[in-house]
């Protein structure tokens, strides 16, 4: 085979799956259509979920000083996103021009091979692996790995390919999105709603402004090249009464609210993940950031299935968690928009929701939901308040040092902590060694908000999500390492 995994995509999921498979010693190959990276901002900076991420994987310094800001919204109506206690703040006005560039660093400096100039034109799937037929520099050839998966955006190849059920809704408005120069705009982060349709308008680094044009009435077009700036100025000047016709245009783009999602992630050897899986109004740039997390969430399991300590069958978790994260991300997104791109028949909605929102219960549920950190998947039944959710930072005192249970996570690898030194629990969990990281520390102070209470161990996925918790978790240890990790060592 010429990879264990080929990723057909080198978008932020493309990279950050490439740089997760690494992580856990899997060969990947990632093709990519453009000889180069495009450098248009697209997605702009990261929810408190994804800061998180990059925090476990010791990567979030690679993006330098990002500003950050407890300001948020939802479907345009203003948010303290600072009711999250204990979470990161989220990252504002980071271009993903300058997420993959720093992604792709990363997965690189591990050794991921990315090819670029590579198109490809066919997969097939031979139930006992995946051929890829790829045009490149040096003409056609045909590339075969264990697994393929489609990180390719939304008019993913892959899917169409693969024979994957994409139902949902086509779009029914257009969207103009620009980034230029040369003109001084009152700043709009949030939007502003106006009789005619919705403006949003924010500074990006280097002097350039984003602006988002959503003229009501104005039907979607199906277009091969983007539109002309003239068109963007025009549908500005309407509802805003200014011209803009003057300034530079860095990059102009459209985009409608078209939404749907695959019904299924997995397809036998062919796996989607990003917006290969799924797609929707760029609401509160969710978009980006759910792909990265996709990634994050399928990566060690692949990887655990490539090199044989795990069963087939935990890929089955990718699709039953993440196809229902994705589920509610269209739900939200199609709700935001419904609230900031309708007419002023939507005010009394609008008005209900900003009394509800000024309730900290209602904030902090909109919040967890926008920023991803009300995620909660199944792992099992039990009474501790974390079962399934994010592991919070938690300072640690180790025999040899003060660290973090982030920094612990770097690896990528399974983490079990025993915050009591606790031999017979490390005994039980000394099989899964290979897997697993065993570490006695005691515990820093722990807030109300940690959920961690007088939790005395903790088990940690790969990606940061506690798989099992004592006391509260139903099943034993041995049970949910296996469940997670396969079965252990022979001896």
């Amino acid at each position: 085979m010429d990879a264990s995994v080929i990723v057909v995509g080198a978008g932020p999921a493309g990279m950050m799956l490439a740089g997760e498979l690494r992580l856990a010693g899997v060969d990947v190959v990632v093709l990519e259509r453009l000889a180069e990276r495009t450098g248009e901002s697209r997605g702009l900076g990261f929810t408190a979920r994804t800061m998180e991420i990059f925090d476990q994987r010791g990567i979030l310094g690679r993006f330098g000083d990002v500003e950050t800001s407890d300001l948020g919204h939802f479907g345009g109506l203003p948010i303290d996103f600072s009711v999250l206690e204990g979470a990161q703040q989220a990252a504002k006005s980071v271009p993903q021009s300058a997420t993959e560039t720093h992604l792709e660093e990363w997965a690189t400096s591990l050794g991921a091979d990315i090819r670029r100039s590579h198109e490809v034109l066919e997969v097939t799937d031979g139930g006992d692996g995946v051929r890829v037929k790829v045009r490149g520099p040096k003409g056609e050839q045909t590339l075969r790995a264990a697994y393929l998966v489609g990180c390719d955006g939304g008019r993913s190849m892959v899917r169409k390919a693969a024979g994957f059920d994409f139902p949902g809704t086509a779009a029914t408005m257009e969207m103009f999105l620009a980034d230029i120069k040369g003109v001084e705009l009152k700043t709009r982060m949030i939007g502003e709603t106006l009789p005619g349709g919705m403006v949003m308008v924010g500074p990006l680094p280097g002097g350039t402004t984003r602006i988002i044009v959503c003229e009501r009435g104005n039907p979607p077009q199906r277009r091969d090249t983007p539109p002309p700036w003239q068109e963007v100025a025009d549908a500005w000047k309407r509802l805003t009464g200014d011209d803009i016709s003057h300034a530079e245009p860095v990059w102009v783009s459209a985009f409608g609210n078209a939404t749907r999602q695959v019904t299924e992630y997995r397809r036998g050897r062919i796996i989607l993940a990003g917006d290969a899986a799924h797609i929707h109004l760029p609401a509160g740039g969710q978009g980006m950031n759910t792909s990265i997390q996709d990634s994050v969430n399928l990566g060690w399991k692949l990887a655990a299935v490539v090199h044989g300590t795990a069963p087939e069958g935990l890929l089955d978790t990718y699709h039953s968690e993440r196809h229902r994260v994705g589920k509610r991300l269209l739900m939200n997104t199609q709700a935001q928009g419904l609230l900031f791109l309708s007419g002023p028949e939507v005010q009394p909605l609008r008005d209900v929701l900003s009394e509800l929102i000024e309730y900290p219960e209602v904030a902090t549920h909109l919040t967890a939901m926008v920023s991803g950190l009300e995620i909660t998947y199944d792992v099992g039944t039990g009474t501790h308040p974390l079962l399934g959710k994010r592991m919070p930072n938690l300072e640690l005192t180790t025999a040899r040092r003060v660290t973090t249970s982030t920094e612990l996570l770097h690896s990528a690898r399974g983490l079990l902590l025993d915050l009591t030194d606790n031999p017979r629990l490390r005994a039980r969990a000394a099989g899964w060694s290979d897997r697993v990281d065993i570490v006695t520390a005691e515990p820093g102070r722990r807030t109300a908000a940690s959920g961690l209470g007088d939790t005395t161990a903790v088990l940690i996925r790969p990606d940061g999500y506690i798989a099992w918790a004592a006391p509260g978790s139903h099943h034993d240890l041995p049970m949910a390492l296996e469940r997670w990790f396969g079965k252990p060592l022979a001896g």
